[in-house]
């Protein structure tokens, strides 16, 4: 039987290489700048993109000349963070903490190096010096020719992955602002009034009409109290953070992430199933007052810098209420704070709500659950299609950069245990 040979392997066939510690190539030098800019200087906009160490590949801009670095294409590697970015433009360095790799184009492409480095390089994971680790890096050298094409082939990966992204990020936009539309709709005076008067006026005698009343007559907030990150324990009593509803929480839960000791829980203020928590501090006006619904079975605890809102009415029709323009257009007024934005219980008690009957909040909650149901399918399609391309291109990555050891180089499994000593 004859083996098929994939265009992977035809492009390696009999490919002589040198492998050589990074540090040890003379074609690889380590530029030094006349100027680094402080994190005081950044601007957010200007002639020229400022990179430092961190994992955001442009920080800001400058318009100091005297700190542009025009010898590119080149690779910057974060001493501290172990970023890795390929930089194909003129730029400014900010703070301390990178190396800026320039290669010589006639013996290895900044681009193949990018690549190399990404693929061998292992990473430490601490905040530490790593540069005499990168320096001590073995990684493959072929000829001009094959760099070129291990470059084109894994650009159009990377290419692909980005345009993936692109398009997964418009179309949950689109189907954010979809379902935002349709829910600030929903939620208006003049769409509750129809829906009113056409489902409920014949099924119930006429007598159900839709009311305007506010927050504080149909329900109560109660501020939250007394507890830190630090009191944290790996088991106990269940609590929320207010911290946690912006990074832990979606729309709603039945469950906790975590705990705390029996003795503090007694001290807490407690939330019930059904209850509302929301965050009522922030750094910007939008995000204060983002809400979780509680429907787990048992009482939790819950922090200061939040409220609990308790309600006869259906809890996710407020909480969806909570999330309209109209609401953040009252929320707006009575905000307070600059840097840290503040909503207050008092205040919002005065709020106006337009309230349908309870069997009308039902069915609109029952349409907004679904549209909630596509976002969140939408969202978690993302990460995971991103993931899956990634891993193909770590794949090809993988099979590009590995060498026959029988043309006269080290295994790949040796070139990373050499690395290290």
């Amino acid at each position: 039987m004859v083996k098929k040979v994939s265009k992977i392997e035809e492009m390696l066939k009999n490919e002589k290489v040198e492998w050589k510690e990074i540090g040890d190539i003379p074609e690889i030098k380590v530029i030094t700048v006349k100027k680094k800019l402080k994190k005081q200087e950044y601007l957010r906009e200007g002639d020229y993109p400022i990179i430092d160490q961190g994992q955001e590949f442009i920080v800001g801009y400058t318009n100091d000349n005297d700190a542009i670095i025009d010898k590119y294409p080149c690779v910057i590697f974060g001493d501290h963070t172990e970023s890795i970015k390929y930089v194909d433009f003129a730029f400014a360095q900010g703070a301390d903490g990178i190396k800026i790799l320039k290669t010589d184009e006639k013996y290895i492409k900044s681009r193949y190096l990018y690549h190399t480095i990404l693929s061998y390089y292992k990473l430490e994971g601490k905040y530490m010096r790593h540069f005499s680790l990168l320096r001590k890096t073995l990684i493959p050298i072929p000829s001009i020719k094959t760099q070129e094409k291990i470059v084109k082939t894994l650009d159009k990966f990377t290419e692909y992955v980005t345009e993936l992204q692109a398009e997964l990020q418009a179309e949950l936009q689109y189907r954010t602002n979809q379902y935002e539309y349709y829910r600030n709709m929903l939620l208006s005076e003049e769409y509750l009034n129809k829906l009113s008067k056409k489902l409920l006026d014949v099924s119930e005698g006429g007598t159900n009409r839709l009311c305007c009343t506010t927050l504080g007559d149909i329900g109560k907030f109660t501020r939250g109290n007394g507890l830190q990150k630090s009191d944290f324990a790996s088991h106990g009593k269940p609590v929320i953070h207010y911290g946690q509803i912006y990074t832990k929480y979606g729309f709603e839960t039945n469950e906790v992430i975590s705990f705390v000791s029996e003795e503090l829980f007694e001290k807490l203020r407690k939330a019930r199933q059904g209850d509302i928590l929301m965050a009522t501090t922030s750094e910007n006006i939008e995000d204060v007052g983002k809400c979780v619904v509680w429907t787990g079975n048992e009482e939790i605890g819950f922090s200061g810098d939040m409220y609990s809102y308790r309600t006869t009415e259906n809890p996710k029709y407020i909480a969806y209420y909570f999330q309209t323009a109209e609401f953040q257009k009252q929320k707006e007024k009575k905000v307070t704070g600059t840097k840290l934005i503040r909503i207050h219980g008092d205040d919002m008690e005065k709020f106006s709500i337009h309230l349908p009957p309870l069997s009308l909040q039902n069915k609109i909650v029952e349409i907004l659950d679904k549209f909630q149901a596509i976002l969140s399918e939408t969202r978690g399609l993302l990460p995971k299609e991103i993931e899956e391309r990634q891993k193909q291109y770590e794949y090809y990555r993988e099979k590009l950069l590995t060498f026959d050891i029988e043309s006269g180089t080290h295994a790949r499994t040796h070139a990373r245990t050499h690395a290290r000593n």
